[in-house]
């Protein structure tokens, strides 16, 4: 039962996008139909700490975009990065306690490299990944010099997962192993004190189409940027079973987004 404080908030820090056509976003789709893939961060606010989900992207984006290989870049247009949007509103930095990727691609850690001194949280098993893996090579890169705030999970399910991590101990922050995508990739999953309940799925799919189609991405893309794609597949079903009882936000989905408020256009006096 989730026991959320009056003062939790979630703001959305969008740092730009990249173009991706639908039809290798999810089965189904039209090479005609360009998706503007988001990349963008989430700040939770809360009284024990603030929390950042994902980092967008980074300062120096392009050259994180050249370590990948060449048949994955897509064009890009970058925007204000995190780093920026919390300057911009006056943020004290002492009250985040980290940034939690959902995954360790360099499209959810690029932003790292202007964090210096926040905290990276990270499981064991994206711990793992993160290091040996030719995708965690953007992270390996932009983690240097942070420290790591290993996380472990709870043989607790939550919402048909089989294990998860209660941040705050009050349920209004959880987060659970997907696994599939990568070894530990994650569902964090936010419950505001007014009623609104968020999934933030990283990339279980890329798009709000793979949940209200059940598709999955197209067989070549499952092959080359999953891990496992059975497990992806259950972690798929039960966020489907979720969808109308919270909203469900793909990472890079920006519709998704929709009605969180930004991070800049939060009322004007209110603390951050």
């Amino acid at each position: 039962m989730a026991s959320p404080p009056a003062e939790l908030a979630i703001y959305h820090l969008p740092t730009g996008t990249y173009v991706t056509r639908a039809a290798l976003a999810f089965k189904g789709g039209s090479f005609g139909d360009k998706r503007h893939f988001a990349s963008s961060a989430v700040l939770v606010r809360h009284p024990k700490g603030d929390l950042l989900i994902d980092a967008g992207f980074g300062a120096d984006v392009a050259a994180h975009i050249a370590m990948l290989p060449r048949f994955v870049r897509a064009p890009y247009e970058a925007g204000p990065t995190v780093s920026s949007q919390l300057d911009a509103v006056g943020y004290d930095r002492r009250r985040l306690l980290g940034v939690l990727p959902t995954h360790s691609h360099w499209d959810h850690v690029s932003g790292l490299d202007g964090l210096r001194g926040t905290p990276i949280w990270m499981n064991a098993g994206e711990r793992e990944y993160a290091a040996r893996d030719p995708d965690g090579k953007v992270y390996r890169s932009v983690s240097q010099g942070h420290e790591i705030h290993e996380y472990g999970f709870d043989d607790r399910p939550y919402l048909g997962f089989a294990s998860s991590h209660d941040v705050y101990g009050d349920g209004s922050v959880v987060i659970a192993l997907a696994g599939g995508h990568t070894t530990g990739s994650v569902v964090v999953f936010v419950a505001l004190p007014a009623g609104p309940r968020y999934a933030f799925i990283g990339d279980l799919t890329w798009q709000i189409d793979g949940l209200r189609r059940r598709a999955e991405r197209p067989w070549l893309l499952r092959r080359l940027a999953d891990s496992d794609p059975e497990q992806l597949r259950q972690g798929l079903l039960r966020m489907i079973a979720l969808d109308g009882l919270m909203q469900i936000v793909p990472a890079h989905d920006l519709d998704s987004y929709r009605g969180i408020p930004l991070l800049s256009a939060r009322p004007a006096g209110q603390p951050v």
